[in-house]
């Protein structure tokens, strides 16, 4: 009865549950973006949090098998290809279009644009390296409930390369490769960092050092799930009794529950993309990620424009629209062509849905 089957690669629905927790990050979002309040919590985390902890898990599991199917190198130019070119080039269209939209909206001029601080220049030069330190670009938002942010979303992105890169040097050792031990081992001292959190921080550690352990847990999580299930394959009962377990975790144990949950929650994921089909067109373009970067200044400059005075119905609606949009063309100009260059570049097929 608990026989698993090997999980199908090429026949899941991770596309679609990628994008479905993208669209719970808007819509966790706009409540603070349209000024209406926190929005829904669980656990005293905004919806966007859990969200953001599905995908982290979800990645631990697709970056785990992509380091050991690949050379360091290929994998690290993987990596960067996959994450880096969209993302500066949302910095770029931050800067030279929707900056310069928000200012004529707002104030009806582009006098002092280039020159009033926090320059253009200084919002893309500045969060170039992934770390997002710079949010605003000088008065373009300052008259929405949530001003002088851009983008409140691509934070996560420097700790999810931090991530790749604890995957990168330990993939490296064949200990790692063999069995799920090196990983759990990884996953329980990240854990008991982010539960032991407070004598770290009297050390002076900054806050990425916390978020990122808020995080890792989740990615090495993922990590081990993958382990499990490439050796004793994906089994119906246990992705069912997982997501209950993952469930019971996160509701009723406070503040780590979630980490703790984050190999039962990644395995039940992992099963429901496994039944649950999804649309022929999302199975081939994967548009997730392209709608994670740029649903924030959509829904800046939608609340700008007096979209959330409609209610919350239209303004969802409107900025699901204009997401949705953008990250089609962030995956067809920006995203598959760079992954299918560096495959090219390596002898390797293109494939439609890069992980």
């Amino acid at each position: 009865m608990l026989e698993g089957k090997p999980y199908p690669y090429r026949g899941n629905s991770l596309n679609l549950f990628r994008l479905g927790l993208a669209a719970i990050v808007l819509f966790a979002h706009s409540w603070y973006i349209a000024g209406r309040g926190t929005g829904p919590q669980v656990s005293g985390e905004n919806l966007g949090t859990w969200a953001v902890a599905g995908f982290f898990v979800l990645s631990g599991f697709l970056i785990t098998r992509s380091r050991l199917r690949t050379s360091a190198g290929d994998y690290l130019l993987h990596r960067i290809a996959r994450i880096y070119p969209a993302f500066l080039v949302c910095l770029l269209l931050t800067a030279t279009v929707f900056g310069p939209l928000a200012a004529l909206i707002a104030h009806g001029t582009l006098t002092d644009y280039l020159t009033t601080p926090e320059t253009p220049m200084q919002y893309v030069w500045g969060n170039m390296g992934l770390e997002v330190s710079n949010f605003g670009i000088g008065t373009t938002l300052d008259t929405v409930p949530y001003p002088n942010v851009w983008n409140g979303s691509l934070w996560t992105l420097y700790l999810e390369f931090l991530c790749y890169l604890v995957v990168w040097v330990v993939g490296a050792l064949a200990v790692f490769r063999r069995s799920v031990i090196p990983a759990a081992a990884l996953f329980v001292i990240s854990l008991l960092i982010w539960i032991n959190l407070g004598l770290f921080v009297e050390f002076g550690l900054d806050t990425n050092f916390g978020l990122f352990f808020k995080l890792l847990p989740f990615f090495m999580g993922g990590a081990c799930a993958y382990f499990i299930i490439e050796k004793f394959g994906l089994n119906r009962w246990i992705g069912i009794v997982s997501l209950v377990i993952a469930v019971v975790l996160i509701a009723f144990v406070p503040r780590w529950g979630g980490q703790v949950s984050a190999p039962f929650l990644a395995y039940g994921l992992l099963f429901l993309s496994a039944v649950i089909p999804q649309p022929s067109w999302i199975s081939r373009n994967d548009i997730s990620y392209g709608f994670y970067i740029y649903a924030w200044p959509v829904q800046q400059l939608v609340v700008l424009v007096g979209g959330a005075r409609w209610g919350m119905s239209v303004y969802l609606a409107l900025t699901v629209v204009g997401t949705t949009l953008l990250a089609a063309g962030s995956w067809y100009l920006i995203e598959r062509p760079s992954m299918n260059r560096i495959r090219r570049r390596r002898s390797v097929p293109p494939l439609p849905v890069p992980v």
